[in-house]
């Protein structure tokens, strides 16, 4: 378990941070601003939690807060290094959790006709902007893959993660019926 008595500790003051192999980075570096956008995409979640009533949901949504820990957890410790712990990873296994849930929760919706604008209730649009948020965070997650060694568990959840999100926003949105469907060109003639 962590334990934190003091919150601040002065040694960013120059503009570094610590990873989890006591290495210090730029808090600008590719890694820190990925899993600092990791820690964005669960704030977020946790605002959308906020708004909503379905416990089952909910469950799924507070077990996904907790993995994206995990997530930060691994990529703040960057893998290859000889460490006197064993570091946090992703593993397999919280993908195929989050697979299993998507196809739970897609199960009860039909099928799209057109791309689905973020909105109809407050909890759609507050997933729908969770998913957005974790799509960057997958970006610069393959982008540090493609400099770094990132595990491909860690990959894999962020992939899955924005299906979730999107899943989850047209449950919010009664199975989909309230969705806020686009239609291209619409406003084009008003």
């Amino acid at each position: 378990m962590v334990t934190l008595n003091k919150i601040y500790t002065r040694t960013g003051d120059d503009g570094t941070t610590g990873l989890g192999t006591g290495e210090r980075r730029d808090k600008f570096d590719l890694r820190v601003s990925t899993y600092g956008t990791v820690d964005e995409t669960n704030a977020v979640i946790g605002i959308a939690r906020l708004a909503n009533p379905d416990a089952k949901l909910d469950g799924m949504l507070a077990r996904i807060q907790n993995d994206l820990f995990d997530l930060g957890a691994d990529l703040a410790t960057p893998e290859g290094k000889a460490l006197s712990y064993e570091p946090l990873r992703i593993v397999s296994a919280q993908v195929d959790r989050l697979e299993r849930e998507i196809d739970e929760l897609n199960a009860a919706l039909a099928p799209l006709k057109s791309f689905v604008l973020p909105g109809g209730s407050a909890l759609s649009a507050q997933l729908h902007l969770a998913r957005t948020v974790s799509r960057r965070a997958e970006r610069m997650i393959v982008e540090l893959a493609t400099r770094e060694t990132v595990g491909e568990a860690a990959v894999r959840y962020a992939n899955r993660l924005s299906d979730f999100l999107f899943v989850a926003a047209r449950v919010a949105n009664r199975n989909g019926a309230d969705d806020v469907l686009w239609v291209p060109g619409q406003s084009r003639t008003m």
